[in-house]
């Protein structure tokens, strides 16, 4: 499957995509808000397996997808995605990750996140899409509470409160996309991104 944004084109992973993905996740920028296991060998490489075998899966639950520029080089910059399974139904975990080189340039997120949310609820017609952040990442913080999402504090998990952190949780609802209510606000603006092409 795929989404097309402005920027870029949201796919499932193919083989060829091993070992961009690998080259990123060695970087310790990468692993600075994940725990011990996301360190381990070989894990970035078992993800794929993993969002590979989702792909597969009939009914489809989870969309894990590669993120690719769709400009020259068509680089791998990140993946992205909307995972229904376990969740209660008409509910769904929502997470971007992106390469430490475009942490907080031109957008990015913003952009893959209205993409994300509109296939959740346009697409999968889902009723509440939420995630999960590491307190310390300012960044993503900063980006869900400026798109208009609520956000409160869950049980942490051990390796997260020997750093200080907590974990929290963002939630967006079907209502707020309805009603236009989910638009990124900066500067004292409201600006709503353009719907991607599915």
């Amino acid at each position: 499957m795929e989404i097309v944004t402005n920027r870029f084109l949201l796919r499932d992973f193919a083989d060829s995509d091993i070992l961009e993905f690998e080259k990123y996740h060695i970087y310790p920028r990468s692993l600075e808000f994940y725990g011990t296991e996301e360190a381990k060998p070989g894990h970035a490489r078992g993800l794929i397996a993993l969002f590979q075998s989702w792909a597969a899966e009939q009914p489809r639950l989870n969309y894990q997808l590669a993120i690719i520029q769709r400009k020259a080089p068509h680089a791998l910059i990140g993946c992205g995605g909307v995972r229904c399974a376990g969740m209660e139904p008409g509910t769904a975990e929502l997470g971007i990750e992106l390469a430490p080189k475009y942490w907080g340039r031109y957008g990015y997120a913003a952009e893959i996140l209205h993409a994300l949310i509109d296939y959740g609820f346009g697409t999968l017609g889902l009723q509440t899409i939420h995630g999960l952040i590491v307190s310390a990442n300012s960044r993503v913080a900063r980006l869900v509470s400026a798109f208009g999402a609520t956000a409160a504090t869950l049980p942490t998990p051990a390796w997260m409160s020997a750093k200080g952190w907590t974990q929290v949780e963002w939630t967006v609802t079907r209502q707020q996309w309805e009603s236009g209510c989910l638009t990124l606000r900066s500067r004292g603006t409201r600006q709503k991104a353009a719907r991607p092409s599915i």
